[in-house]
């Protein structure tokens, strides 16, 4: 009699992965050989909502940017969740069948709701919905200084680089009256 060969379920797997990755290798090897290749400037310009890209595109984003995005898709995940209870829910056949169904089905949604509200009045209370912050918050220290002398240093204004430089002492002006020209210049483009 002949020994049937089995393959493991390790075995399995292993065939199943190597099966989908040459599927995939071969789909990209399809579309490099039969999409046309023709970059042009428009092409390879950054996409703005068919706007006209303006500046770099490496600019900073306000955290709270992130933050309401999250929250959108805590609640955004939420309704993928309510939407097969309320089916559950509204199932009058089985219902019908166990009362208890109908019980349970609400008492774990009641739940569910309960932890995401937990989780908004948290947001809330800590003010991270509001984009415009009403208080301002001054730090205190325990400084020597005093607060004028910041003020002052803020409201100072800037002076570009000269070649010149001034001393009060009279002596050292005499010295080194310039400085040498900076040998880099960074040029931005913009």
């Amino acid at each position: 009699m002949a020994e049937a060969n089995s393959i493991t379920e390790f075995g399995k797997v292993l065939i199943f992965l190597i099966t989908g990755l040459l599927a995939v290798g071969f789909a990209f090897f399809v579309n490099k050989l039969i999409a046309p290749h023709k970059p042009n400037p428009e092409k390879n310009s950054s996409y703005e909502c068919g706007e006209e890209p303006i500046g770099s595109s490496w600019i900073q984003f306000n955290s709270r940017f992130y933050v309401i995005a999250l929250i959108f898709l805590l609640f955004d995940v939420e309704m993928v969740f309510v939407f097969p209870w309320a089916t559950i829910f509204a199932d009058k056949i089985l219902i019908a069948q166990d009362a208890r169904w109908g019980w349970l089905a609400f008492s774990e949604m009641m739940i569910f709701i309960g932890i995401l509200l937990l989780g908004l009045v948290y947001v809330w209370r800590k003010k991270d919905l509001d984009w415009i912050k009403p208080s301002v918050f001054i730090p205190k220290t325990d400084s020597k200084i005093p607060l004028s002398a910041y003020q002052n240093i803020n409201q100072e204004k800037y002076i570009p680089f000269k070649n010149k430089v001034a001393f009060a002492d009279k002596s050292l002006k005499e010295e080194t009256q310039t400085i040498a020209k900076p040998k880099f210049i960074p040029r931005f483009k913009k």
